[in-house]
């Protein structure tokens, strides 16, 4: 019996850390990509790889999904739509070997709770365009799984972080800064943390599912730089307050929104115990490691 078959649409960070996951435990992994030099270096790491873009839909998308058990999308939608949606929609509905699929979304599409808990059954108000395509994102994956059987399932992440892209790499490299504005939190979730909880959800499938992914504490930024500076042994940034930041749009959005999100539906139905469910377990790992402790 073939092994099952992952395919990623959009081989990013945590797509990547659940893919190794999946191969080390005897998986298949095919993952599409935008350029050739991506695509000869996934090749030579044993994993399929397929060109794939906004202009750019799969060659012989047929062959491409051909034995696919379970698939994966975690590209982002543009200003016209979810370009995987848009040119392969009906490819996926007629995959009949597929046991299960999942969106990677965004917590973003609930908007500002002005720092509220906020459940999956809550009412998604997205305050920014990039959040307002996710929403439209998210309602065309579930149209796939109610009309044409997809099994689909959506996975809002909170803000990522892990080996390579945390506030200790952000500390060394000199971009950390640390802005202050009062009552502002973030909900965050370790790159681990999201990979087990696509594993269990493969184990348990639900389709048309919608699960949050975050950790236990949501925290303000600020908070922690401090903390990974302590443990780099260096001085934090000066805490400057958010009107004199000076930060770009993109940065300044992030801020336009404060919700705690809630994470019960993870751990009671699925089953998941977080790694780390808190920065300072998430950091104190990733320094220990690199440390070599």
């Amino acid at each position: 019996m073939a092994s099952p078959r992952l395919f990623v649409f959009g081989l990013g960070f945590t797509a990547r850390v659940f893919a190794d996951r999946l191969r080390a435990e005897g998986w298949r992994i095919a993952a599409t990509c935008r350029g050739e030099d991506k695509r000869a270096a996934l090749e030579a790491q044993g994993v399929e790889a397929f060109l794939f873009d906004r202009g750019r839909p799969l060659e012989d998308a047929r062959a491409a999904l051909a034995g696919t058990t379970h698939l994966l999308v975690s590209v982002p939608p543009d200003e016209r739509g979810d370009p995987v949606l848009d040119q392969h929609a009906m490819d996926l509905a007629d995959l009949r070997t597929l046991d299960w699929a999942g969106y990677l979304s965004t917590t973003g599409v609930y908007g500002d709770t002005k720092g509220d808990w906020v459940g999956e059954a809550a009412w998604l108000r997205p305050t920014g365009e990039r959040q307002k395509r996710r929403v439209e994102a998210e309602r065309g994956w579930l149209n796939l799984y109610r009309q044409y059987g997809v099994p689909m399932h959506l996975f809002r992440l909170a803000g990522i972080y892990g080996p390579g892209r945390s506030a200790l790499d952000n500390v060394r490299d000199g971009t950390a800064r640390r802005v202050d504005k009062p009552g502002q939190v973030f909900s965050r979730i370790h790159v681990e943390d999201i990979a087990a909880t696509l594993r269990a959800s493969m184990d348990k499938p639900t389709l048309g599912a919608v699960y949050n992914v975050a950790d236990d504490l949501p925290s303000p930024s600020h908070e922690v730089v401090s903390y990974a500076c302590g443990l780099l042994g260096v001085e934090p940034p000066p805490l400057v307050p958010f009107a004199e930041a000076g930060l770009s749009p993109m940065a300044a959005s992030f801020y336009a929104d404060c919700r705690r999100v809630k994470n019960d539906r993870i751990k009671r139905q699925l089953g998941v115990a977080l790694a780390y469910p808190d920065y300072r377990a998430g950091l104190d790992a990733q320094f220990a490691a690199e440390s070599g402790r």
